[in-house]
């Protein structure tokens, strides 16, 4: 068993006091120790904002890249080195927003890797506009008159599309989160995390106490993660009760599994043969 303190940096963190960024932090080393792997072995890819920014704080390989352009980095990094654990971190205007195209194409193409949402339903790193799940009549600096939009509902958007792994957590619960973490680690394919995260800066309406009387574990209900139509009634359903937990889970033909060129071994292993490459050139 590696110790969560292997995947502890002293990098200074300046997000604000009570982020919910901080909870998703631990979760995500506890996840990764409860992996058992060591920071050297996994890679962080994270885009623009103060999720972006959650690869400064672990011990691991990273790469922070563009606004809403973290997953198809994260994806040429997966075809170079398929066996490589590939976790992304993208906040709710990150992946949804600037990202939504790019969201879709990975749920298509089903490369094998980890998707974090903290979903805030809020620009925080620029200081509190409207995102795409914010919720209609939201109130912000920029819109005084409060959101004209319906908000983006990412389980329902992912299940629809056919993603094979879809689940929803809180910040507030750690132990949950880490432990979706895990499932999500050992799934292959793409597997979509959204965390409802709390913003005490730029969000007062979607507070620790709001989700406290809202949010409910479902797994320990007993939902069953193969029914498809009660995964979508669950990711459907609003008012005063908000499921978490692991909504569906199937068995997907990942990216590497459709290309035979990456059937026999990663990329990254093979040897460079200058010849080879000249000869394709020469092709061309």
């Amino acid at each position: 068993m590696v110790d969560v303190s292997a995947f502890h940096c002293d990098y200074e963190n300046k997000w604000c006091p009570g982020c919910g960024n901080f909870p998703i932090l631990e979760a995500l080393k506890q996840g990764l120790a409860d992996q058992g792997l060591v920071p050297e072995d996994v890679l962080m890819i994270s885009g623009i904002g103060q999720a972006g920014k959650t690869p400064h704080f672990l011990r691991c390989n990273f790469f922070h890249g563009l606004h809403g352009r973290a997953l198809p980095l994260a994806t040429g990094a997966y075809v170079a080195n398929c066996e490589l654990p590939i976790l992304v971190s993208m906040g709710d205007g990150d992946c949804y927003g600037e990202g939504g195209n790019h969201f879709l194409a990975a749920i298509r193409r089903n490369p094998d890797m980890t998707l974090l949402i903290h979903d805030n339903r809020v620009y925080g790193l620029t200081k509190g506009q409207a995102s795409p799940t914010s919720e209609r009549g939201f109130v912000t600096k920029i819109q005084p008159k409060g959101v004209r939009s319906d908000p983006f509902n990412p389980a329902a958007l992912a299940l629809s599309q056919g993603a094979g792994f879809v689940a929803r957590a809180y910040c507030g619960h750690k132990e949950q989160l880490a432990g979706l973490i895990g499932q999500a680690m050992d799934y292959r394919g793409l597997s979509v995390i959204d965390i409802m995260q709390v913003c005490v800066s730029f969000n007062t309406v979607n507070t620790y106490d709001w989700y406290k009387k809202r949010v409910y574990d479902i797994n320990e209900q007993g939902h069953d993660t193969d029914d498809w139509n009660a995964a979508m009634d669950l990711a459907m359903a609003g008012g005063d009760r908000m499921a978490t937990g692991l909504f569906y889970k199937k068995n997907r033909a990942s990216f590497a599994d459709r290309v035979p060129g990456l059937a026999d071994s990663p990329l990254a292993a093979r040897r460079y043969d200058p010849a080879q490459v000249q000869a394709l050139l020469d092709q061309a």
